[in-house]
């Protein structure tokens, strides 16, 4: 079986799919990625990522947008615009990704597409094709709705729905499965990092993590928690600070490092203060850590609160970010016990080899 895996140009939409593409490879079956921008440096070389759209850059998309629909801009950055205006925003990243997309399908010729919810690009391929798509849920936020907004703002005439939902999202979290469950597995790009972050501390351990997405602004997130951990017990790592950040005079109990995996470090640590990415949300849960999220842009927001009302962790606009939550962030029991009964729902979930199975059946069921 031949699988085409489709994301949008961002290492947090390519991420997530990583997994079951790798058990279809596994299995032995032919997987190919298809993607852009930032995405092909994030993708496992083994899975032959292909860039679709070379050359291709996000902001002047973004740019664009923001000067077309100033309101809805506004709401986006607040984390209040609903599925909307992401539809609105990728829409033009899917027409540029198209072409490519669309003959590399030709090339390849698969039996499967496998893909995110903003790459609605991979639902006309699959449509083109005659072949099953399947999308990978692993946001927060209402997925199938999101994946509505793009396929309508990218096809206005409409597009199938998916054949099959990949759920990764843990049901008790948003109040019920929105798809066959499947284990949420943390994926991060191999890359050398300080091992000593595998092993707990002497004192607490608190993470903090900013978006992957590249920002040339001050990183506002990273300075507030310095404020926050001055006097404050546990030993603070801001991972990637911007570099205000790095070169500014830091408390004794606060230090910085380059990129960390999550996934291997989190175990270790007490908690973890982080932007509010889908990603760095399940990792943590994943690991039974508990949370501290800012809410902030797109569906930050709603992970926040979603974490929060969870109990799993504590929500928090960024002015609010304070010593006293910091502290509540390590000490608090409750946030720890739940934490680790979501990560327990996890493991109970199927893990991607599992499910292999299934798409083969799929795929075998449209071919007869």
């Amino acid at each position: 079986m031949r699988v085409l895996v489709v994301a949008s140009p961002l290492t947090g939409h390519v991420l997530p799919l990583v997994p079951i593409a790798t058990a279809l490879q596994d299995a032995g079956h032919e997987v190919l990625v298809a993607t852009t921008g930032d995405a092909m440096a994030a993708c496992p070389p083994e899975l032959t990522p292909t860039d679709v759209t070379p050359g291709l850059r996000l902001m002047p998309f973004f740019l664009r947008f923001a000067s077309r629909h100033p309101r809805l801009t506004r709401e986006e950055m607040a984390g209040r615009a609903g599925a909307r205006a992401a539809g609105l925003l990728w829409a033009p990243v899917n027409e540029r990704m198209t072409g490519g997309l669309l003959d590399l399908a030709d090339r390849f010729r698969p039996d499967l597409v496998v893909h995110e919810p903003l790459a609605a690009v991979a639902a006309e391929v699959a449509a083109r094709r005659g072949v099953p798509a399947v999308l990978v849920d692993a946001l927060l936020v209402d997925t199938p709705e999101l994946f509505r907004a793009a396929a309508t703002a990218y096809r206005p005439g409409g597009l199938p729905t998916p054949t099959e939902i990949l759920s990764t999202v843990p049901p008790s979290l948003i109040g019920g499965p929105r798809g066959r469950p499947m284990r949420f597995v943390g994926t991060t790009p191999a890359r050398p990092f300080d091992e000593e972050y595998t092993r707990p501390g002497s004192r607490p351990r608190v993470l903090v993590s900013r978006s992957t997405a590249d920002d040339p602004r001050r990183d506002r997130l990273m300075s507030t928690v310095v404020a926050a951990a001055a006097g404050a017990d546990p030993d603070v790592v801001l991972v990637r600070p911007d570099r205000w950040v790095a070169r500014r005079a830091l408390p004794p109990n606060v230090r910085t490092t380059d990129w960390l995996p999550f996934s291997a470090v989190l175990p270790a640590a007490a908690g973890i203060i982080h932007h509010g990415g889908a990603g760095t949300v399940l990792t943590a849960l994943a690991a039974g850590v508990p949370q501290l999220v800012v809410r902030g842009a797109g569906d930050r927001r709603v992970n926040a609160d979603l974490v929060a009302a969870r109990g799993a962790g504590l929500a928090t606009d960024l002015p609010g970010l304070s010593t006293a939550l910091l502290e509540r962030l390590v000490r608090d029991p409750a946030l720890t016990a739940v934490a680790r009964e979501v990560a327990a729902e996890i493991v109970g979930m199927p893990h991607p080899s599992e499910l292999v199975p299934v798409l083969t059946d799929l795929a075998a069921g449209v071919a007869d």
